[in-house]
């Protein structure tokens, strides 16, 4: 068995340009130009890579970016006061904080001082709520990327059982939530859980989110089985995922690769966001 490979690329590219048509429609419609700023903290070479790849992305689709890039000695006060200010700005509809930010800094302090309805990562307290009761407007953004990987690549949720590998609040708690509630049974795994490869086995939809390289191996994979691989690892000159994909996809049904998988779809996600939040605002930017 050869698996099918999921194309993150694509389908984010086609997430684009539906987005492309929306944020026009928007514009024709209300005069409404949806705003990211993106907040940038210190010179750590991966998250300007990101930011970049973001504002290329906005500027793709047609959403306004508003960037800020602040040196890694800036006081928590100063970053609050922008955070406020951002929060305040009514051309601005998302508030993006790059992670991580310098350890001297309470990124959770950060993060909390976000205007929920501007929180286009998912990441505020107030929005982690509504996730948990299944309301949430403004979801995490590579849970939700895929989310709609699955749904786009025909992957049924419901009733499967999904085996989440990895726990932190950015993937694997919010990710295990989205997939409850569209119905499928969930495990979540970590470094203590018992006979891991057992606990994999029996998954229907196998995400690996705990980047370590080759954590999942394919004796790991049901034959079958959907792998999505969220890490993302340097490994010398090559970037991996947490997957041996090799073996992982003798094995499995279907799988994403790393790079092209689920890292576009995060952006798209992103973008997304953005436009939900414009929308939910009444395009007028105002605070909640």
């Amino acid at each position: 068995m050869t698996a099918t490979i999921i194309d993150g690329k694509a389908i984010a590219q086609a997430i684009h340009e539906e987005l492309k048509a929306e944020v026009a429609s928007l514009r024709a419609a209300r005069g409404a130009e949806p705003g990211l700023a993106m907040v940038l903290v210190g010179d750590n070479p991966a998250s300007q890579i990101y930011v970049k790849t973001k504002q290329r992305a906005c500027a793709e689709v047609g959403i306004a970016s508003f960037p800020y890039e602040l040196p890694a000695s800036v006081s928590q006060d100063k970053l609050l006061a922008l955070i406020e200010e951002l929060s305040k700005n009514p051309e601005v509809h998302g508030i993006l904080v790059q992670l991580p930010l310098p350890d001297r800094l309470d990124e959770e302090a950060v993060l909390a001082a976000v205007d929920p309805a501007k929180d286009v990562d998912g990441f505020h307290p107030m929005n982690i709520g509504r996730l948990v009761a299944g309301k949430a407007e403004l979801l995490p953004c590579t849970p939700a990327g895929i989310i709609e990987l699955l749904d786009r690549t025909d992957i049924p949720i419901e009733g499967a059982e999904a085996v989440v590998i990895g726990r932190s609040a950015i993937v694997g708690k919010p990710l295990a939530l989205l997939l409850l509630h569209r119905h499928a049974t969930v495990t979540i795994c970590h470094t203590r859980t018992r006979d891991l490869a057992a606990t994999a086995r029996r998954a229907d939809i196998l995400i690996a989110a705990a980047g370590r390289p080759a954590v999942v191996t394919g004796e790991m994979v049901k034959p079958g089985a959907c792998v999505i691989d969220v890490g993302i690892n340097r490994v010398g000159e090559k970037l991996v995922g947490d997957v041996d994909f090799e073996a992982a996809a003798a094995v499995a049904g279907a799988i994403t690769p790393v790079p092209g998988g689920v890292g576009p779809m995060t952006v798209a996600m992103l973008l997304s966001n953005t436009l939900t939040a414009c929308r939910l605002q009444g395009a007028s930017g105002s605070p909640s």
